[in-house]
């Protein structure tokens, strides 16, 4: 099945999309997590768009989506996203997302619930007050410092070697990619999900939820009961042996789950 790609204008400026299926099918959103890009979902795209009309967006300032000069956040990436549906003659979605992506949807959930027919937040983080006690003692995820030898680029594949499935150094190189793009603004993300008071926003959240619990991501799996906490209409679907880079390293699960979520919801 053909992936096509483009580019919307909206108000950061051009913001770059990819897009699989049937455009009068439901729609699917697809958001990806820091520092990735719409790449994250390559595998995944045609087997969603089998059924649905499947959008991957790269998030404002990631990939080849221009930020705008405007500040991270993640209510500024949720309006962003709603701006692209809107482009895209998208009354409602189903949103799907996988770690940063996943915040994302939370608040696209609070802030636009007309929007948002139901949400699936892989490997999502409860980014309440405890999560941010424990990031502000921890050292950047990703950033490392610019060397004249280039040693930083092995520093950066090291940073992340240890999450990822061994076997699978494609994975790696398109993290590495994407990080690259991004340059400076690596952990913009990352901060951007610290200083999100999800406390705040997901008691707004009533659609229909599924939570994928990646079993061997250490930063995510821990959140699912704490999500599921705060989200009772939800439901937890384990992952065995999914680490971070869960949508890439195994599509047919992923999106086994996606769609075996979508199509229990009420027509």
């Amino acid at each position: 099945m053909t992936i096509r790609r483009a580019f919307a204008d909206l108000s950061v400026g051009q913001v770059h999309y990819a897009a699989c299926g049937d455009a009068s099918a439901p729609a699917v959103l697809l958001l990806h997590q820091s520092p990735r890009s719409w790449a994250e979902y390559r595998e995944v795209l045609p087997l969603i768009g089998a059924r649905y009309r499947a959008v991957a967006m790269d998030t404002a300032g990631f990939g080849d989506s221009a930020d705008g000069g405007v500040p991270a956040s993640i209510a500024q990436w949720a309006r962003v996203a709603g701006e692209l549906l809107d482009a895209l003659g998208i009354a409602q979605a189903n949103v799907v997302g996988h770690h940063t992506g996943g915040v994302i949807a939370v608040e696209l959930a609070a802030a636009f619930p007309g929007r948002v027919r139901s949400l699936v937040l892989s490997s999502t983080p409860y980014t309440g007050e405890a999560f941010r006690i424990a990031r502000a003692e921890r050292p950047p995820i990703d950033e490392v410092a610019p060397s004249e030898d280039g040693s930083h680029l092995a520093a950066l594949w090291q940073r992340r070697q240890g999450f990822y499935p061994e076997g699978r150094p494609d994975l790696l190189e398109a993290f590495v990619r994407d990080a690259l793009k991004v340059g400076h603004r690596v952990e913009e993300g990352h901060r951007a999900v610290a200083s999100y008071r999800m406390e705040e926003r997901i008691d707004r959240v009533t659609q229909p939820a599924l939570i994928i619990r990646a079993t061997a991501d250490p930063f995510a799996a821990p959140h699912a009961e704490e999500l599921l906490h705060h989200l009772p209409q939800a439901r937890i679907v384990d992952i065995e042996g999914g680490m971070v880079p869960l949508p890439d390293q195994m599509p047919e699960a992923f999106a086994q789950a996606v769609l075996g979520f979508l199509s229990a919801l009420p027509s």
